[in-house]
C-alpha cells in the first residue's frame, strides 16, 4: 500500500505497533467477550470473534496505511520486501514493531477482562489439516492484497477485512495468516489462544503461503523495481531520520 514519501521510518514503525497493538486487541478481547456471553455456543462466539476482527482490521488499514501501509503482519512486510517495496533494514523494523505491538494488544485485552496480563495458552491447534488451512488463508491474502493495491488501492481496506472474515470460516485453522499475530495469542489463554508448542507450523505455513502467493502474482503481473516501489511503498532519499 502507498505511504506518504514524508513520514520517517521510525513514524511508520510506530504507526505498524500502534496498528497490531489494536488488532490483537480486538481479536482477543472480543474473542473474550463473545466466549463470555455465548452460552458455550462456539459457532456463535466465533460469529462474533469474527465480525468484532473485521471491523477493526477495515478502521485501522483505512487510518494508518497512508501512514505505514498497514501491513500490521510479518508475513505481509516480507511479501512487500520481496517485491521490492520495503528494505531489510525496514523490514527489520516492522516486523519487530508489529510483535511488539501484538503483544501490548493481547495483554491490555486480557487486563481489560480482569485477566492476567500475559499468560500461556493451552489449546491445541495442530495438525496438517490447520497447518494447510494457514498456509491457504496467509495465500489468499497476499493475493487479495496485491491485486488490490496493483488494480483497485481504494479496495484495500474493504477487501482485506471482508477476506479475513471469510477465512474465519473457510479455513481449518480459523485464518490466524499473521505470524505477530499467531505468538501473541499463545500468550492468552482464552478463546482465541493457541498453545506455544503449535506456534512455529502455523508460521512456517504462513510465511510459505506469503511467498508463493507473492512470487505468483510477480509472474501474473511483471512489475520493475522502479514501479514496485512506487505501487507499494514509495521511498526518497533523507525520509529515514527520526
Amino acid at each position: 500500500m502507498k505511504t506518504h514519501t514524508d513520514v520517517t521510518l521510525f513514524r511508520r514503525c510506530a504507526a505498524e505497533g500502534v496498528g497490531s497493538a489494536f488488532l490483537l486487541a480486538g481479536v482477543v478481547g472480543s474473542g473474550i467477550m463473545a466466549d463470555r456471553l455465548s452460552g458455550g455456543n462456539a459457532a456463535i462466539a466465533l460469529l462474533a470473534n469474527t465480525l468484532a476482527t473485521g471491523g477493526v482490521l477495515l478502521c485501522l488499514i483505512a487510518a494508518l496505511g497512508p501512514i505505514s501501509g498497514a501491513h500490521f503482519n510479518p508475513a505481509v512486510s516480507l511479501a512487500d520486501a520481496l517485491g521490492g517495496g520495503l528494505r531489510p533494514k525496514e523490514l527489520l523494523g516492522y516486523a519487530s514493531s508489529q510483535l511488539t505491538g501484538a503483544l501490548a494488544g493481547v495483554a491490555t485485552a486480557n487486563a481489560m477482562f480482569g485477566l492476567p496480563l500475559l499468560s500461556i495458552a493451552h489449546r491445541h491447534r495442530s495438525g496438517a489439516g490447520l497447518w494447510l488451512g494457514e498456509f491457504v488463508a496467509t495465500f489468499g491474502l497476499l493475493l487479495v492484497i496485491w491485486g488490490c493495491v496493483r488494480f483497485r488501492s481504494t479496495l484495500v481496506a474493504p477487501a482485506v477485512a471482508a477476506y479475513i472474515v471469510a477465512a474465519y470460516w473457510f479455513t481449518s485453522s480459523t485464518s490466524f495468516a499473521n505470524p505477530a499475530v499467531t505468538i501473541a495469542r499463545s500468550f492468552s489463554d482464552t478463546f482465541t489462544g493457541i498453545r506455544p508448542a503449535d506456534v512455529a507450523p502455523f508460521i512456517a505455513a504462513q510465511l510459505a503461503g506469503a511467498v508463493a502467493a507473492t512470487y505468483l502474482f510477480l509472474w501474473l503481473v511483471p512489475v520493475s523495481q522502479r514501479q514496485a516501489k512506487a505501487l507499494l511503498l514509495p521511498h526518497e532519499e533523507g525520509t529515514d531520520a527520526a
